[in-house]
């Protein structure tokens, strides 16, 4: 085991848990929960949000800097907790890398073996509507790929981001049931949602209010199986590092933590552009 420091604590062979938004929170949660010794690393990247508006070359480039920046800390393994960099650029980002890297991906196997009804995978627009997506729906599905339906959950992650989960419970609950509604009416047979955004597990309750007969499947929940080999035991310390922009400042982050009422003091970090490797090709 190893001790390192990080934003003036000492953490023991830590994990770290990134993406852009409020969203992979959940992500850190859940994985704490589960390993509850394990020291994290919490990184919300609010300077390339949001990742599901960029071009995939930019995307690549802002995982490429990220996973340098972690490696270097050093961290002993990484969760990319976003299913658009997941889905469409991950593999090559990570290809020649030594560091452990799990991901968020749609469960689709899973979801084919709970259920015999159809699936519907929910997620934002970006990965809805990426090839990279009809892709590997393709080859997880296989023969099966005609049960599995795509939709933009956009509006639903919304009410996530925006803290109206939180603050308008009754608005929420309704945009909720309005958008399963007009959804099972346009797929009788669907019995299974994938909730392929990490905002979308904050809203599990409302989904359960609104339709307790469909199965609702996690993409954390492979992560947790993915990354049990590397957890050890530290002192659970949750370490909060930040970056911003003039549009999306860190005390704005902070505050959207605190509506959460999740207490993690963050740091500021920037993360450098990283330099081209030898021999590497330019992205286009």
């Amino acid at each position: 085991m190893r001790t390192v420091h990080i934003a003036g604590r000492a953490l023991t062979d830590p994990i770290a848990v990134f993406d852009a938004g409020i969203g992979s929170y959940s992500a850190v949660a859940h994985i704490h929960d589960r390993f509850p010794d394990q020291d994290l690393v919490y990184l919300a990247d609010r300077a390339s949000f949001p990742y599901g508006m960029k071009t995939l070359a930019e995307l690549r480039a802002v995982i490429d800097r990220t996973l340098d920046y972690l490696e270097a800390l050093p961290v002993a393994a990484v969760v990319v907790a976003s299913n658009v960099p997941s889905v469409t650029i991950l593999d090559e980002a990570v290809a020649g890398r030594k560091l452990p890297v799990s991901r968020i991906v749609p469960p689709i196997r899973q979801a084919l073996g709970t259920t015999g009804g159809d699936v519907v995978v929910l997620g934002v627009r970006a990965l809805i509507h990426s090839t990279e997506l009809a892709r590997y729906i393709a080859r997880e599905a296989g023969p099966e790929t005609g049960r599995i339906h795509t939709r933009d959950a956009s509006s639903l992650v919304e009410l996530v981001e925006n803290g109206a989960f939180l603050f308008a419970r009754d608005r929420t609950q309704s945009a909720v049931a309005a958008y399963l509604d007009a959804l099972t009416d346009e797929l009788p047979n669907v019995t299974a949602m994938t909730l392929s955004s990490t905002h979308l597990p904050w809203l599990r309750d409302y989904f359960t209010r609104a339709r307790p007969d469909l199965t609702l499947l996690d993409p954390i929940d492979k992560v947790v199986r993915d990354i049990a080999p590397v957890t050890t035991h530290g002192a659970g310390t949750i370490v909060g590092l930040v970056t911003e922009t003039p549009d999306y400042p860190a005390r704005q982050f902070s505050a959207m933590l605190a509506r959460l009422n999740i207490d993690i003091p963050l740091t500021v970090v920037t993360l450098q552009p990283r330099r081209r490797r030898k021999g590497e090709p330019l992205l286009d």
